[in-house]
């Protein structure tokens, strides 16, 4: 499928369009913070994220039971620094996610080490056998951080009943 384009091209091309699609992720976060948040704002994005899943029926984009292990294993990590940084405060008897300079610069902090590893194993792994690993570990840190969100919604609402 994509043996006719030179890597390099594909390696810039999914680096700009990392950067167009962190750059949209962290200002829709940043506009989510002064709306109330509820269960289905917390479970949407893993959900629909999940469809990313379909690119694995390419042969270009399978990787091995390691490699998953590996993706799966970082992402994981990066999820406890976005599970730390989320938290969640009660106004006007609805629940929002407090604002935190901090995880801007997190979500920045992520943003630049995925791009720098991603330009650093193009050398390393085939281009569709890299987007599944960063897809993966996208994917790994993306549900335990909103699995732990859910968790610390679900208290606060029964500690406050709020529905």
């Amino acid at each position: 499928m994509f043996d006719r384009i030179p890597s390099h091209y594909l390696i810039i091309a999914s680096t700009v369009m990392a950067l167009f699609m962190s750059t949209f992720v962290i200002m829709v976060r940043l506009r989510s913070q002064k709306r109330p948040v509820n269960t289905k704002k917390i479970l949407i994005p893993p959900v629909a994220m999940s469809t990313g899943a379909l690119m694995f029926i390419f042969e270009e984009f399978r990787v091995t039971p390691l490699q998953v292990l590996e993706a799966s294993g970082v992402g994981i990590l990066f999820s406890i620094v976005l599970i730390a940084t989320s938290k969640f405060e009660v106004r006007n008897n609805e629940i929002y996610l407090k604002q935190s300079k901090a995880f801007f610069m997190i979500l920045i902090g992520l943003l630049i080490i995925r791009v720098v590893g991603k330009l650093l194993l193009s050398d390393s792994f085939d281009v569709g056998e890299l987007a599944g690993m960063f897809w993966i570990l996208a994917f790994a840190m993306l549900w335990p951080w909103r699995i732990a969100m859910l968790i610390q919604f679900k208290k606060i609402a029964k500690a406050h009943i709020i529905h």
